[in-house]
């Protein structure tokens, strides 16, 4: 089946009793036993696994062509429970400009158990100089946040797999619709389904999907469960309910995002756009090989320093300024502000998530915004 069709009915697994359409809330944390102390509905402990997580869990995997998902509670604890199931002492190889939440993991929560390269990745030729002996994973993230860059999956895939290693994407900004990472060589993917798979900025939510059932996955699900880190019933119904409509939701992120950078592009006021969609993108001809669409993020530098960006992010008016991406609703950030005094990002960078409103408003807010 198509992804519009996976999208609307690959979560319905059962019939209710009640004869519902839509997949009802099982709100029980726990289920009866038979007779013989079995499980007759498959299920036990809400922790270990509830309908409606499994309803999410079966149509991210089929969104993504894997074999199995696991769903958490955020996308920070997505990853996060894929970094625990590394053993201590285990070497990663990660983007330079990694999104800052889990850098900020890597560097606190794991500083004595990980160590950790920050590279350029789209430098593909440069990553076997940093394989070591206790190197386990690349950890790629495309596009990345919040520069845009684009990393080839199809050639560090054959430099993992040349060096037996797990390849993991961060693949939030594309969503399953635009880019599916196992069919270009990945192992795991990850979403923070936060973003566009929920696409309301109203759930909070992650989850990684295996191309293939391994001892390493098995970890990563016994974390889930016995970790418990989980999303409730109520966000898998609100994260199922948001799924029938992304491969929709996306074509009109697309849509505008590629208008409003086109626009951005060609403003005297803006230094630069960072969108893959762009012939002038320095990976677009990368982005044409492994994306179906270009999505709704991109960045731009602005002239005149952080002072004229913090400007420029408080005067629109349909743009909320306030963290996060992938919603409806246009959102719009000083970047290096959010991040810290440690931050790599450039301080006239301001970060764009175009929502779905009509793109004529769109640009006439930034018009008026940048003057």
């Amino acid at each position: 089946m198509k992804p519009e069709t996976l999208a609307i009915h690959s979560g319905n697994l059962y019939k209710s009793t009640t004869g519902d359409v839509t997949p009802p809330i099982n709100l029980s944390t726990t289920f009866f036993r038979d007779e013989d102390g079995g499980y007759s509905g498959g299920h036990m402990y809400s922790r270990v696994s509830n309908p409606n997580r499994s309803a999410l869990e079966k149509v991210l995997t089929d969104l993504e062509n894997g074999v199995d998902a696991c769903a958490f509670s955020s996308g920070n604890t997505a990853g996060m429970s894929l970094f625990q199931a590394l053993a201590p002492g285990s070497h990663i190889i990660a983007p330079d400009d990694m999104y800052w939440g889990f850098k900020k993991q890597l560097q606190s929560i794991f500083a004595d158990t990980l160590t950790i390269d920050f590279i350029d990745l789209t430098d593909v030729a440069g990553i076997s100089a940093y394989i070591k002996e206790n190197t386990v994973m690349i950890w790629v993230e495309t596009p990345s946040n919040p520069l845009l860059k684009i990393t080839d999956l199809v050639a560090i895939s054959a430099i993992a797999k040349k060096h037996n290693l797990l390849l993991a994407c961060d693949s939030t900004f594309a969503s399953p619709c635009l880019q599916n990472p196992i069919a270009l060589g990945a192992d795991i993917v990850m979403h923070s389904s936060t973003k566009y798979i929920g696409g309301h900025s109203d759930v909070l939510g992650g989850a990684l999907i295996t191309a293939k059932m391994t001892p390493f996955w098995e970890k990563v699900r016994n974390i889930q469960q016995i970790g418990g880190a989980v999303p409730s019933p109520f966000d898998c119904f609100l994260l199922l309910r948001s799924i029938k409509t992304l491969p929709y939701r996306m074509r009109g992120h697309c849509e505008n995002g590629m208008a409003l950078a086109l626009y951005l592009e060609k403003h005297p006021k803006v230094e630069a756009v960072f969108y893959p969609g762009l012939p002038a993108h320095p990976q677009h001809e990368i982005a044409k090989q492994q994306m179906s669409g270009f999505g709704g993020m991109l960045s731009i530098l602005v002239h005149g320093g952080a002072g004229e960006a913090r400007r420029v992010v408080n005067t629109v008016r349909l743009f909320a300024q306030a963290t996060s991406l992938g919603g409806v609703e246009s959102l719009i950030e000083h970047r290096a502000s959010v991040e810290g005094p440690d931050t790599r990002t450039p301080q006239n960078l301001i970060r764009i998530s175009v929502g779905l409103e009509h793109i004529d408003d769109l640009i006439e807010d930034f018009k008026q915004a940048l003057g």
